[in-house]
Order: C-alpha cells, then structure tokens, then sequence
C-alpha cells in the first residue's frame, strides 16, 4: 500500500495482485467539506427542469457586501468560504473561480469533485459547458447583478450556448438544513440620532422624481441599505451591516414595503403609518417574497416608468420591467446618491461616535503596549481585545467588519483577518497593523494603525513616514467645488518618489450606523458638491512576507475658506487617534505635513 498526501486529502492506494485491481480509500482532512451528495442532488434537480449548467455567484440578492448564513450558497456547494468567487456545476464537472487571494484557501476546502480555476474571465465560466453542443446554461438571477448576466449572456455566444433564467434557486431546494431568518424584530433609530424624519425622505425622493426630465413614476429600491436608510429602521440580518432582508417600489402617491412582516410590530406599524389614508403618507406592508409578482402587476399599468440604480438592481428584477421605454437606469438609485449627503444631525452623531471609538482603540493600543513584551499575547487576543473594549462604549451594537489584526509577515497581506491557524504571536520585533471598526447607534467607524514596539529598520520607517506623507497629503487638499478627479494621486506621491506603491484603493465611504463600505466614494470621485460625504484615505505599503502598513482615517467633506475664492472644500478628519511616533521620520516631511500630525510615544 502507498499513502500519498495532497492539499485534497489524504489517498491509501492499495493494489491486490489476485484480481489485479486497485484500491483506493480516501480521507479528507477536517478543512475540506465533502460535497458529493449535494452534487448530486442539486443536479437531480437541474435535470428535472432541462438544464446542464447552473452559476452560482457568492452573493445574495441584494448583491450586499457582506452576506448572511442562509445566502452562503456558494459555500454550501463548495465549502469554499471565502468572500468572493463563482462556482459552476455542470452534469459531470464542477468549477470555482476566485482571485488569487484564495487560491490556497480554496484548495484547503474543496474536495475532489471540485476545480480550483485561476482564470476569473467571464468567458471561461461561461464556457465550462461542452461547446460542441447545445445546452442550456442556467444562473441563480436572484443573486447576479444586471452587468454580470448581460456579460455571461455576450459570452455564450460563440459557443452556442443559451443562458435561461429562473426565479427558483435550486440550491435551496437541496439545502435542508438551510440557515432560518433571524427572529429578531426590526428597529427604528431613536429620534435623538434622527435629522430627517422617513416622510420628509420620502418627498425628498419623490421631488427627485419630478424634477427628472425622464419623468419616472416609480423608484425601486434593492440594495438593504436604501430601505433601511428611508424609513430609519434597522435589523440584524446581515454580518457587520445594520441591515434587514427588504425592497420598497415608491410611486409618486404609494409605497409598498417588502419585508418579513411577522417581523414588524405593532408599534412599527404604527410608525410606518400603514393603514392610514391617503395611501401617499403611508406604508404598505407586503410579503418580501411579493416583490416580484407586485413589480410585474405594476408594470401592466400604462404609462409608468421604474427608475432602478443598476449597481445593486438583480436581473430578477430587471428582467421584468418591461418594455424598454418603461425603464430609467442610473448607476446609483436617488436614495444612494441623496443618503451620501450627512445631514447637520448625522455629522454630529458621526463626530461624537468616534470620539468614543478612539477611546477604544488607544485602549487597545496602550494595552498592547504593556503586554506584548511578555510574548503572551497573539493576534486573535488583540482582535478579541479591541472588540471587547467597543463593546463597553455608549450605543455600541458590534463591529462593523472582521477586525484585521496582523503582525509581521501576515500584515504584508492587505486582507488578512487571524484565525486559529493563522494567529501569530506579537513581539517587539515585528511591526502590527489592526484595522477595525465598529458599529454604533450613531455611526460607523473604521480606523487602521500601524505600530511597533521595539526598534523599526529604517526602511519600515521610511515606508510608514510616505504612507503618513499620502494620508496626510489628502487630508489638507483644498479644491473647488464640482471638481472631477480623484485623490488616489495624493495618496501615493510620496511613496512613489522612492519606487514604491499599494495594489488597493484609497478611500470609501462610510455610512451613519450603516455599511462600513459604501459605494459613495464613487460620488465623491465625479462629484466634490457633496459637501458632507464620508470618504476614508487609507494609503499602504506591503513588503511580502515582512511587514505591512496602513493608516486610515475617517474624514468629512466640508466648506474650504481660501484667501481669494469662494466654494472650495476640503477634508475635515474626524478620526482622533494618535499616530505612531517611534515610526516617523519627520526628517522627510515638510513643515505642514508635521504640523497635520497626530503622534503618540509608544
């Protein structure tokens, strides 16, 4: 017998000489899932409904960032866990595509029914099926955004092959024990933390509507976000997210709001107003699975018009607003684009969350400061930390994303998180990096710092001082109003000067008791007359396999007063802690960049 040891598991191949066959016994190691049962039975069931090929994408159907258990199809089957990827299952074959920062972790978890495939072209997912015939390729359009169908759709072409759509998912249906909805009831945000009450946001809405020359009658609302943001409700579906699963179709004189409504109670309905009169001033409360059958019967009404956002519209619902003319696209629904806008209450709030937010992080950090030479304490500890000492902060409710504690070679890695397998120990001799977050009644925070505690080489001083240098370069820009452009420029000057750079962006938006990430900074790039949106600069260096650096902070967009011009805007920095002096070489900086520093001894 031979035992052969692969990332798939382990194989004892024995050969019996009498009847001249082979043996092979597998065991697979506790990280991969077998999945061959669900294989099987999930292509039962593309057999029962005539297809030979079935996408399934690693998000839901609000394309959310973040995703709850019973959305994590794409684990189910493959029992990849990563954050991103595509699988494909085919009568006889299955695929997983992902980007190259998985590619080992996929490995670790799928077993041999599955192909790891490090081509992410949408081509090559398309084709996974036989060319040589004609098949019916069939995707989850629940959970698959209108660009991505329309370019799997393009792609299939050349080789004959025919996309089909269904509203069924078929993983469900082999998913017994799926994950339930959450019981917990919805919320609403108390009025301390509330500038603009859901009517006044809903007429805000609806004068968008009549002011667009494209005349819509209806808004549809998909991302989890835009509802909760326009009824100032909350909910808990969502890892990281304040979000509950929910659409809303707005008319110029209805609203219909989908949503689990045994979640609802009775002091939200009255809230909501939902059995008042006339029906323009309330809420009507209808089956979240309803979205669907209520957008069709709307769209037999003549002369409506849906105004959708593309970004986070699926093509389940797209699909259905029909004819052409009776459509209005925009990247960004009105809701994203109005809620990017921090209002005079939300900039207060935000400011006064971070206050305490900084607290709980210099805590960590003097904490970290004290015990790390004992050689106890690991990156898991200090992850677990941090979050414990937010916790004990007014209006904490969690984390607004898996903290991000690494220490030496694992920093190197932009988005490495610790885990049992990973979790290094901290000591004096490596730099750290923690980049975390929190979620609060009265906003979202997200900090990253960089430090060490014994004696940094010059080169990592010189690497943190230009990473300082973009930080605080983009922090103290000034710039008129309905600039164009980007700052991702700023951000990176420093370090360029010497060769180096950083493979991420440079900055997002951030909501108030929201996403963490919010796609506002896309606004922020083409429009700069937003005065109050969130954005974050967060330049970095990463020497593989030594160390990594980041800083990060929250700023606002605010009123500019220059000398001789009138509005122009700048980057107020609302993030309040200190920065790492053992690590600065004030020596490369200018004089206003020093004077833009915020440092602490460690």
């Amino acid at each position: 017998s031979t035992l052969i040891v692969t990332f798939q598991g382990l194989f004892l191949i024995s050969f019996f000489p009498i009847s001249g066959s082979w043996n092979v016994i597998r065991y697979l190691p506790s990280t991969v899932v077998n999945t061959t049962l669900r294989l099987q039975a999930l292509r039962e069931a593309m057999s029962s409904v005539n297809v030979s090929a079935y996408i399934i994408p690693g998000t839901d159907a609000h394309l959310s960032e973040y995703i709850a258990p019973r959305d994590a199809r794409m684990a189910f089957m493959t029992g990849f866990t990563g954050s991103a990827g595509t699988a494909v299952v085919t009568l006889n074959k299955a695929v997983l595509w992902t980007d190259s920062r998985y590619w080992v972790q996929a490995e670790r978890q799928m077993d041999c029914n599955w192909e790891l495939e490090k081509d992410v072209n949408a081509y090559s997912i398309c084709c996974v099926c036989d060319p040589c015939r004609m098949y019916h390729c069939i995707m989850v359009v629940f959970s698959n955004p209108i660009e991505t169908y329309e370019s799997y759709s393009y792609n299939l072409v050349p080789a004959k092959l025919m996309l089909k759509s269904i509203p069924d998912n078929l993983v469900d249906g082999v998913w017994t024990d799926r994950p339930l909805i959450p019981p917990d009831n919805l919320i609403r945000l108390p009025d301390r933390v509330v500038g603009r009450t859901w009517q006044m946001k809903v007429e805000h809405i609806r004068t968008q509507m009549t002011d667009n020359p494209y005349k819509p009658t209806a808004v549809l609302l998909s991302a989890l976000d835009e509802t909760a943001w326009l009824f100032n409700l909350r909910g808990s579906d969502v890892p990281y997210n304040p979000f509950f699963y929910s659409y809303t179709l707005l008319t110029l004189n209805e609203i219909w709001l989908f949503v689990h409504k045994d979640r609802v109670t009775e002091d939200l309905k009255l809230y909501l107003n939902s059995t008042c009169f006339p029906l323009a001033h309330c809420v009507q409360l209808l089956e979240y699975e309803q979205v669907r059958v209520m957008l069709k019967n709307y769209m037999t009404t003549s002369g409506v018009k849906v105004w959708i956002g593309t970004e986070y519209t699926n093509y389940a619902l797209y699909e259905l607003i029909t004819p052409e003319e009776k459509l209005l696209t925009s990247a960004y629904s009105p809701v994203l684009t109005t809620k990017a806008v921090k209002d005079e209450t939300e900039q207060r709030i935000l400011r006064d969350a971070h206050v305490r937010d900084a607290v709980a992080v210099i805590q960590l950090l003097m904490w970290l400061e004290k015990v790390v030479p004992e050689g106890k304490e690991t990156e898991m500890t200090a992850a677990y930390y941090v979050n414990e000492c937010r916790s004990k902060q007014k209006d904490s409710r969690g984390p607004s994303f898996e903290t991000i504690s690494a220490s030496g070679p694992n920093a190197a890695l932009a988005h490495y998180s610790p885990s049992n397998a990973t979790s290094r120990k901290l000591t004096v001799d490596e730099m750290y990096l923690v980049d975390s977050g929190g979620q609060y009644l009265d906003g979202t925070t997200d900090i990253t710092r960089t430090v060490h505690w014994g004696i940094p080489t010059d080169m990592q001083k010189e690497a943190f001082t230009r990473v300082l240098m973009g930080n605080i370069e983009i922090s103290r820009t000034i710039f008129p109003s309905g600039t164009k452009g980007e700052c991702n420029m700023l951000g990176r000057r420093a370090l360029w000067e010497v060769g180096l750079n950083y493979g991420h962006g440079t900055g997002h938006g951030v909501g108030n008791y929201f996403g963490v990430h919010e796609c506002t900074i896309a606004l922020l790039i083409v429009n700069f007359e937003c005065l109050q949106v969130v954005s974050l600069p967060e330049p970095g260096y990463y020497k593989e396999n030594d160390f990594g650096i980041r800083i990060e902070d929250v700023v606002v967009i605010v009123p500019a007063h220059t000398k001789y011009g009138h509005n122009y805007l700048t980057f107020e920095t609302v993030s309040l802690v200190p920065y790492d002096r053992k690590l600065i070489d004030t020596s490369l900086m200018s004089p206003q960049q020093v004077r833009n520093t915020r440092c602490v001894d460690t």
